[in-house]
């Protein structure tokens, strides 16, 4: 792998590691208020649709990778799943831990760990989310191989991230949004206008729909399904370990 993909530029593999850890590292006490700001509050509508469809119960090991905040897994553990936060930032994982003694959240582990190399033995969980994560992985085919690695036989994968939509209309619409309003949101709260400008760039460069399943399949998962909402502008992946 000689280049990936940082935003719209092409920089070798350890350089954007360098730098979406440095993007996430400024953005991350702000992230959660950003992330309503920037999609009206809608972000927690596809999250409670995410776990819904992910099914946690109770008793199961569930990692919940580029967790971060705690978002997905303060949803996740409210099932009784035993959930493992993991998250390559240092800072983000800080912000999780804070926010989940402020409301009173206990029994979840925290893991500093990189999504293409984890600690993690060998069929250790029974379902992997990952949410808004993956695109900024550097080496998304040795995450997804990861994921198949640590989940038990009939393990399931879940994924939810930013898509293309397919509504002609709201494309346009949704795209000159992004470009101008996004990172000026960012620069007025984060005071990080560039850092904004590249979570922007990182969708418009991330695979389709068709292209993102064929991915998770080549990493050896079973009954692979993409999900639309908001005609993709934001997708559900899943697959299955068998």
């Amino acid at each position: 792998m000689d280049k990936v993909s940082f935003g719209h530029e092409d920089v070798a593999p350890q350089e954007k590691t360098r730098r979406v850890g440095a993007v996430f590292s400024s953005v991350a006490s702000s992230y959660d208020l950003m992330n309503d700001l920037m999609s009206g509050g809608q972000h927690r509508l596809w999250k409670q649709a995410f776990v819904r469809k992910v099914g946690p119960r109770k008793g199961e090991a569930i990692l919940d990778m580029a967790g971060g905040t705690g978002d997905i897994a303060f949803r996740l553990a409210a099932s009784g799943a035993a959930v493992t936060v993991a998250d390559i930032n240092p800072d983000m994982l800080a912000v999780g831990r804070e926010r989940a003694r402020k409301y009173g959240i206990d029994g979840l582990a925290w893991a500093e760990e990189n999504a293409e190399q984890l600690s993690f033995a060998d069929k250790s969980f029974d379902a992997y989310t990952i949410a808004f994560g993956i695109r900024n992985v550097t080496d998304i085919p040795a995450a997804l191989r990861e994921a198949r690695r640590v989940l038990k036989r009939g393990g399931r994968f879940f994924c939810l991230e930013f898509s293309q939509t397919r509504w002609p209309g709201f494309a346009t619409l949704y795209e000159t949004y992004s470009r101008r309003m996004v990172p000026r949101i960012g620069k007025a709260v984060a005071k990080d206008e560039d850092s904004y400008r590249y979570l922007i760039e990182s969708i418009e460069r991330f695979p389709d729909m068709p292209a993102f399943a064929r991915m998770i399949a080549a990493a050896g998962f079973a009954n692979v399904k993409a999900e639309p909402i908001l005609g993709g502008l934001v997708a559900i992946h899943s697959g299955w370990k068998i």
